[in-house]
Order: C-alpha cells, then sequence, then structure tokens
C-alpha cells in the first residue's frame, strides 16, 4: 500500500528591522517539521524581490521599518497575483497602521509579545486559509482605531461596493461587520453554515476583497455612514 504523500512544509519569511526579533522568530518556528524558514529581510524595500525568489506562503510582517514601512509591502504584495498571506508584527494592539494592514489585505496580525505557541499556530490558521482575527477582536480594533480624515471617503467606498451585493449578501456582510461567526449568522438568518461560508465567498469574490477581515471592516465603514 503506498504511503499518503506528506504535506509540504509552510513556507515563512520573517520581514523585521531588529535582528534579536529575527532570531527570536526564526528560533521559534525554525524547529518545527510543519513550518520552514525560508528568508529575512530588514526592510520592506526587500520583500518582493524575496517573495520572487523564495516563495513564501506566509510573511511575518513588521510595520515600522526604514526605508519602506510593512503597510507599503504589503499592499505592495497584496497587489499581486498569487501573493502570500500576511500576518502584521506590531507592539500594539490597536495601532493605526494595523487597521490600514488590514485594509491593504494582511490576514491579520499578532503582537511581538504573544506567547509562541500562538504565533506558531497564527502561522499555520493563515496558511490554511483563515484569517488570524476573531471577530470579536476585529470588532474592538475598528472600535478603538479611526481614520478621522478619512471617514467620509470610506463610508462613501463602501456604500457603493455593498450596492453590489444583493439583499441577502449585504445581510451577511453586516452580520460579519458585527463579528458575528458563520454559526451565529446561520442561526440569525436562517440558513445552513454551509450557505453563510458559500455567501461570505461570494462576497469576497465579488468586491474582490482578500479576507473576512475587510468583510467587517468594509461593514463597519457602511455603518459608520448609517448605511449598513
Amino acid at each position: 500500500m503506498t504511503a499518503a504523500p506528506q504535506p509540504q512544509p509552510i513556507r515563512v519569511l520573517l520581514v523585521d528591522d531588529d535582528p534579536l526579533v529575527r532570531a527570536g522568530l526564526s528560533f521559534m518556528l525554525g524547529g518545527l517539521a510543519d513550518i520552514v524558514i525560508v528568508g529575512e529581510a530588514a526592510d520592506g524595500t526587500e520583500v518582493a524581490g524575496l517573495v520572487d525568489r523564495l516563495a513564501p506562503d506566509v510573511v511575518l510582517m513588521d510595520i515600522r521599518m526604514p526605508s519602506m514601512d510593512g503597510l507599503a509591502a504589503t499592499e505592495l504584495l497584496r497587489g499581486r497575483e498569487g501573493a502570500p498571506e500576511v500576518i502584521v508584527l506590531t507592539t500594539f494592539n490597536a495601532d493605526e497602521q494595523v487597521l490600514r494592514a488590514l485594509r491593504a489585505g494582511a490576514a491579520g496580525f499578532v503582537l511581538k509579545d504573544t506567547p509562541p505557541a500562538e504565533i506558531v499556530d497564527a502561522v499555520r490558521r493563515v496558511a490554511s486559509g483563515a484569517p488570524v482575527l476573531s471577530p470579536t477582536v476585529t470588532r474592538q480594533l475598528i472600535a478603538r482605531v479611526t481614520d478621522g480624515e478619512q471617514v467620509d471617503t470610506h463610508s462613501s467606498e463602501a456604500r457603493g461596493k455593498l450596492a453590489l451585493l444583493n439583499e441577502r449578501e449585504r445581510e451577511v456582510a453586516a452580520a460579519v461587520g458585527r463579528g458575528q461567526s458563520n454559526a451565529e449568522i446561520a442561526a440569525a438568518l436562517f440558513m445552513s453554515v454551509a450557505t453563510v461560508k458559500t455567501h461570505v465567498s461570494r462576497i469576497l469574490t465579488k468586491l474582490d476583497l482578500n479576507n473576512r477581515v475587510q468583510i467587517a471592516l468594509l461593514a463597519h465603514d457602511a455603518d459608520r455612514s448609517g448605511a449598513a
């Protein structure tokens, strides 16, 4: 009987201008059987070239770096075909730049002082296609961080995008924005969890969004204008 092929390890690129942080992450992740560190970068300017050469599945991305910050590097990566997933590294749990990175398409964020097991879990979850922000954390982050000068712009854009959805999809998007899980949405809207997942997938496709976090941000922006 032929043995089942072993899954390929998750390829991770570390991006942080602090060599001690990179060393700590490398030590933490490098000894695991299902994760391999394929490279390191000290600035956002190095990321695109390394991604092309090393083909990582996940990028652990610092925000504050000297030449190109993690926000610009994330926007650059996520605008490309076949982009790796990005997890933002930060020392703040309510940083305005974190919210902007999520808008750019990051799959989530982890604090630099997060316990090692949780960082490992975040890498594994993102590699499997799941965001690393729970709906509750997403809601709390949105509530604590505001883009004061850009509220009108975000609200107008959000209303325009939500108008592309049918009524049921808008209901699901609004529920995602309220931080509800798929099971909670299914119960509230009297549909199966599988149907909720289908609606979420269609919303992502129709609106050209990267993940559930961006649906929540969009619903929040629309709601701030009094529309949802």
